[in-house]
């Protein structure tokens, strides 16, 4: 087990910071902080994280990090922390890991037990999720979907039945394609598109899937977040519930699992399912008269 207490040391750390989404007043004096302790960052591009370093006034070593050089840049940011440095990794925008190669580099550098902190930050799914109006209490963050047509509607076909409020980044140039599939595979659902978010152009659109699409027409720029609602349960008579739930059981289910599996896909009362299959009176209509012996 790796056991981290992140702020009971000072030595060498991977430090997750991440960077503005558009808008530089987000940075936090904890971020600034973080940026001046390091000794080197390591980042997708080193242009657009260099550019970012010196309007926030700082000049750091910058070490090359994106998808395509892992096998050469993890090691080379472990030798990084094996000699007592602070590594900070930045993403172009956003949280690094989220979306971005650090996932792998977090994980090679805790399997050498260096600790890995993380700062809070700017972020364009949260950003977008709570002002969506849709419901944000449970929701699943997909990020992008796969730019080829087919393979990008068997993914959505997968996530079709999902309850959830569902989370998506994507590019301008494919956002018609990914509307078009998601209108085929979902059907009409309520939706929020926020593009630009924090800078000057910002905005959210709030409809239906199918609105999005004819909006999304006029050529809409800028990294974009989708936000759409979840499946809602299929509206089932409780006669047909029942139904399900004894099939359930007879295939070795137990009755109450079964119950609240049905529940889940109806959006009926799983006690209720329960007590009728199990033919129990509703509390207070029990049987008071006083049976014959």
């Amino acid at each position: 087990m790796n056991r981290q207490k992140s702020f009971e040391q000072d030595g060498p750390a991977l430090l997750l910071i991440p960077s503005p989404i558009g808008n530089l007043s987000e940075v936090s004096d904890r971020v600034r902080k973080a940026i001046e302790s390091c000794d080197v960052i390591a980042c997708e591009d080193t242009r657009n994280t260099g550019k970012l370093l010196s309007l926030l006034g700082f000049r750091k070593p910058l070490i090359s990090h994106h998808e395509h050089n892992q096998s050469v840049s993890i090691p080379k940011i472990l030798e990084e922390l094996s000699s007592g440095h602070k590594v900070g990794v930045m993403s172009d925008a956003g949280y690094p890991v989220i979306s971005d190669p650090g996932q792998n580099l977090v994980r090679a550098a805790t399997e050498k037990n260096w600790p890995v902190i993380s700062f809070s930050g700017p972020n364009a799914a949260i950003n977008a999720l709570v002002a969506s109006g849709l419901d944000a209490r449970h929701y699943l963050f997909y990020g992008f979907l796969d730019a080829k047509s087919g393979k990008r509607k068997k993914e959505l076909e997968e996530l079709r039945t999902v309850p959830w409020t569902l989370v998506f980044y994507e590019a301008p140039h494919r956002i018609v394609d990914t509307l078009e599939d998601m209108v085929e595979v979902f059907g009409d659902r309520p939706a929020c598109l926020a593009r630009e978010l924090t800078k000057k152009f910002e905005e959210y659109l709030r409809g239906t899937l199918q609105e999005l699409l004819s909006a999304a027409g006029d050529g809409l720029k800028g990294e974009m977040v989708l936000v759409v609602a979840g499946c809602e349960p299929e509206q089932v008579s409780t006669e047909a519930a029942i139904t399900r739930v004894k099939a359930l059981t007879a295939q070795g289910m137990k009755q109450k699992a079964a119950a609240k599996q049905v529940a889940a896909e109806t959006g009926l009362s799983a006690n209720e399912l329960y007590r009728l299959v199990l033919q129990r009176p509703k509390p207070g209509e029990e049987d008071t008269e006083i049976p014959n012996r």
